[in-house]
C-alpha cells in the first residue's frame, strides 16, 4: 500500500510539473544544450581540438561575415578513432587560409590572402603536392576552397565564435553536474548523519558547516583552486567542496523530523541497523527540497565557474569557456564590438535561467500542499 501511495504522489507531481509551461520550457532547454554539450564537435563548424583554429587576419568579424577560405590538408596522418573525434575534436586537423584571390600556374596555387578589402597582388606559393595527387585543378578549387561563413562572427584572434559557444558549454555542464554530485555526497551524507545521531556528533558536523558557511564562497573556492592549481578537475572540485553546506543544513533538518515518525520507530524495533533505517526509510522521505536546492546548486555552479574563468583561474587556454571569452572581449565594449562579450554573456545567462525556473517548477510540483 505505501508503494502505491508514493507512486500515485509522483504522478501526481509529475501532472503538476508539466503544467507549469516555464518549467516544460526550461527541461527542454536544458536537455537541448546537454546533447549539445556532448555532440559539441559534431555541431561545430570548427571541429579542432578547442575550435582553435585561428585567422588573425580576419579577427573580430561580426555575425555572418562571410570570407573565401582555402583549406589545406593536414601533413599529420591522423591515428584519432571516430570516437575519439566526435567527443574531443580533430587533432591533427587541416590548416585554414582566408584568400581573397587564387590562380594555378603549372604545380603552384598562387594565393592573395584575405587583406580587408586592399589590393594585393597574389603573394603566396602553395604547391600542389600539398593536395592528394589524383586531383585536377578544377576538383582541387570544388573540394578545399569555398565561401565560408561565420554565424557568430570571429573573436579577436580570428577563431569561430559559434564554435567557441558550443564547446564552451561542455564547461558549463560538466561543471554544474560535478560540482552538484560532490556537494550531494558530502551533503547527504554528513546532514543524515548529524540528523539522526544528533548530540555530539550533530554538534561536530554543525561547527563544520557553520566554519564552512562563514567563508565567502568565491574566496573560498579561490583558495582551494589555487591549493589544487590550475586546471579543469581542479576547479570542479573547489566548487564542489563549497556547495555541501546548503545541502547538509537542509537534509539534517528534514532528517530530525522524518525520524520521528511511527515507521521509523517501528523499523527500530524490527532491528534494522542505522544504515538500513537512514539509507531506505528516511532519506527517500527527505530528498524533494534537495532536488530545488540542486537545480540551484547547478545554476550558482555554472556561475561560479564563469568568475574563476573571468579572473583567469578557471579553465585554461585554449580550453573555450564563456567566462574567460568575456574576459578576452569586455573591453571590445566600447568599440563597437559589444556582441563578442554579450553573446557569451547571453549564454551563461539562459542556462542559470533555465535551471532557476526548473528549481521553482521542482518546487511548486513537489509541495505536496498545493
Amino acid at each position: 500500500m505505501p508503494k502505491a501511495k508514493s507512486n500515485s504522489l509522483s504522478t501526481l507531481a509529475l501532472q503538476k510539473f508539466k503544467k507549469n509551461f516555464w518549467g516544460v520550457l526550461s527541461f527542454y532547454f536544458i536537455v537541448f544544450c546537454a546533447i549539445i554539450a556532448v555532440f559539441a564537435y559534431v555541431f561545430a563548424p570548427d571541429d579542432s581540438q578547442y575550435a582553435n583554429q585561428m585567422h588573425l587576419s580576419i579577427h573580430s568579424k561580426p555575425p555572418g561575415f562571410k570570407v573565401k577560405m582555402l583549406t589545406i590538408p593536414s601533413q599529420d596522418v591522423s591515428d584519432q578513432s571516430f570516437l575519439d573525434k566526435v567527443f574531443f575534436g580533430e587533432k591533427n586537423s587541416d590548416t585554414e587560409l582566408p584568400i581573397e584571390r587564387y590562380s594555378f600556374e603549372d604545380d603552384v596555387l598562387k594565393i592573395s590572402p584575405y587583406s580587408e578589402g586592399e589590393v594585393i597582388e597574389l603573394s603566396k606559393d602553395i604547391k600542389l603536392e600539398r593536395f592528394p595527387e589524383d586531383l585536377t585543378q578544377e576538383e582541387i578549387v570544388k573540394e578545399y576552397i569555398a565561401d565560408q561563413r561565420f554565424i557568430l562572427g570571429t573573436d579577436k584572434y580570428g577563431r569561430d565564435l559559434l564554435s567557441r559557444m558550443l564547446i564552451g558549454i561542455r564547461i558549463s555542464f560538466s561543471i554544474g553536474f560535478v560540482a552538484v554530485l560532490i556537494s550531494l555526497i558530502l551533503g547527504i551524507s554528513l546532514g543524515a548523519i548529524a540528523g539522526y545521531f544528533g548530540g555530539k556528533i550533530d554538534a561536530m558536523i554543525m561547527w563544520l558547516i557553520n566554519v564552512t558557511w562563514s567563508i565567502p564562497t568565491l574566496l573560498l573556492v579561490i583558495a582551494i583552486t589555487l591549493a589544487l592549481g590550475k586546471g579543469f578537475w581542479q576547479v570542479f572540485i573547489a566548487v564542489g567542496l563549497t556547495m555541501w553546506v546548503e545541502v547538509a543544513r537542509v537534509v539534517r533538518g528534514q532528517v530530525l523530523g522524518v525520524k520521528q515518525m511511527q515507521y521509523v520507530t517501528a523499523a527500530k524495533a524490527l532491528g534494522f541497523t542505522n544504515f538500513r533505517i537512514i539509507t531506505r526509510h528516511i532519506l527517500p522521505n527527505s530528498l524533494a527540497p534537495v532536488i530545488v536546492i540542486s537545480a540551484a546548486n547547478f545554476a550558482g555552479a555554472i556561475l561560479i565557474e564563469s568568475g574563476l574563468s573571468f579572473l583567469g583561474i578557471g579553465a585554461q587556454p585554449p580550453m573555450p569557456s564563456w567566462g574567460a571569452m568575456i574576459k578576452d572581449h569586455y573591453s571590445y565594449i566600447i568599440l563597437g564590438k559589444a556582441y563578442l562579450a554579450i553573446i557569451p554573456g547571453l549564454g551563461i545567462m539562459s542556462l542559470v535561467m533555465a535551471f532557476m525556473l526548473i528549481g521553482n517548477a521542482l518546487r511548486d510540483a513537489l509541495d505536496v500542499k498545493n
